[in-house]
């Protein structure tokens, strides 16, 4: 037990606050009990480190990890419960999906001390509604991504904006004369920008770690799947970084994996869920919804320079930056004639000298064009949209 308190101290007092990632202010911190969910690598556990050596008395407060050898012989639950009796007040606890039962323990936990603060994070696979109906209610969980481009100004590039509204951004209110050359920028973060660790060397080779461990490990102990099943995923990952975008064809992907037709729909949401692709669909039911998958997508431009080595569209990129950037304050949906829909806006996403003809009849239409640095009429700069959050 004094184990965990010196690692827990330990942790916080080396963590910087230099910067702070844009979740950190939309959490409401004062709820009972919180969930931060993300893919592998977004910095979730950064953050909850940096809110407790902001705001908490370190006296009451521990950092844990569920995957510590700890939990190999004691529970979580008897863990709050001394850590309470010990004026304990605020339990941080990472990495929740490694522990068995963690929903059961974390209602339990709720329930049984009223004055103890919990916060948790975990994969995104996980789905807190589906664990548990009496947690979904009592826990309040937050979804993460990685970088904007922003975000990856600031990190990177010590370059602080502010965030611009959609609204703004499509009234050609951005201005920034401390990016004076900003397209260099914007190229280098659609190769390596999105994940925080990628300010460190070998951002290849942990990319591949990440996601090797999110489809080996994570989704099949959350789902329950052998080892074997694991590697269809990886397969599957490897079909659509070769033909994103695309129409999935499920009889298809079915054949060429050897599996189940009714399975690959399963296995590409749960794939979606854990960050590493986006599945595009229709308005019947929007990007998180039940609606037909029109197309499928890698989930962010750095897996698409990663996983995608020959077949690198920069039509794709470009879509894929839209779709990743904009699906974080919005329903992004299909459409028949451009290539996102954003309630009643339609945008057509495309390069330097992409021309009008798929907006020409839309009443709300805009065109996000890649390699310009500022807008006019109708027309607004792709990196714009990167300025969001």
């Amino acid at each position: 037990m004094e184990a965990l308190f010196e690692y827990s101290g330990k942790l916080i007092s080396e963590t910087t606050t230099d910067f702070i990632r844009y979740m950190f202010h939309r959490i409401d911190w004062k709820s009972r009990m919180i969930g931060l969910i993300g893919p592998r690598g977004v910095g979730k556990t950064t953050l909850i480190l940096q809110y407790i050596k902001a705001n908490l008395p370190l006296n009451q407060t521990l950092y844990v990890t569920a995957e510590d050898f700890f939990f190999a012989k004691n529970r979580l639950l008897d863990l709050a419960g001394f850590f309470v009796k010990s004026g304990g007040k605020y339990l941080f606890i990472d990495e929740i999906h490694k522990y068995p039962d963690w929903s059961k323990e974390l209602k339990l936990m709720y329930d049984y001390y009223k004055d103890l603060n919990v916060v948790f994070t975990g994969s995104s696979v996980l789905d807190i509604k589906k664990e548990s109906s009496d947690l979904s209610r009592r826990a309040v969980v937050y979804a993460m991504q990685g970088l904007s481009f922003r975000e990856y100004l600031a990190l990177f590039h010590k370059i602080e904006i502010p965030e611009f509204t959609l609204e703004k951004i499509l009234n050609h209110q951005v201005d920034l004369p401390q990016i004076p050359h900003p397209l260099p920028l914007f190229a280098d973060y659609l190769k390596r920008g999105y994940y925080p660790f990628a300010t460190e060397d070998n951002l290849d080779l942990r990319l591949q770690q990440v996601i090797n461990q999110t489809l080996e490990t994570d989704i099949p102990m959350y789902a329950g799947m052998n080892v074997a099943t694991g590697r269809k995923l990886k397969q599957l990952l490897a079909i659509v970084a070769e033909s994103v975008p695309f129409k999935p064809n499920m009889s298809k992907i079915a054949e060429m994996l050897n599996i189940s037709r009714n399975n690959v729909a399963d296995y590409l949401l749960y794939i979606e869920e854990a960050g590493m692709i986006a599945q595009l669909r229709d308005e019947t039911g929007g990007m998180r919804g039940l609606g037909k998958v029109e197309k499928i997508y890698l989930d962010n431009t750095n897996l698409v320079y990663n996983l995608a080595k020959e077949n690198q569209n920069i039509g794709n990129v470009r879509e894929t930056f839209f779709l990743n950037q904009l699906r974080i304050n919005y329903d992004v949906i299909s459409s028949s004639w451009v290539d996102f829909k954003i309630g009643t806006m339609d945008f057509e996403v495309g390069g330097k000298s992409k021309g009008t003809k798929q907006i020409m009849n839309s009443e709300n239409g805009y065109l996000v064009k890649d390699n310009i640095e500022k807008g006019f009429l109708n027309t607004i700069p792709l990196w714009h949209f990167g300025l969001m959050y």
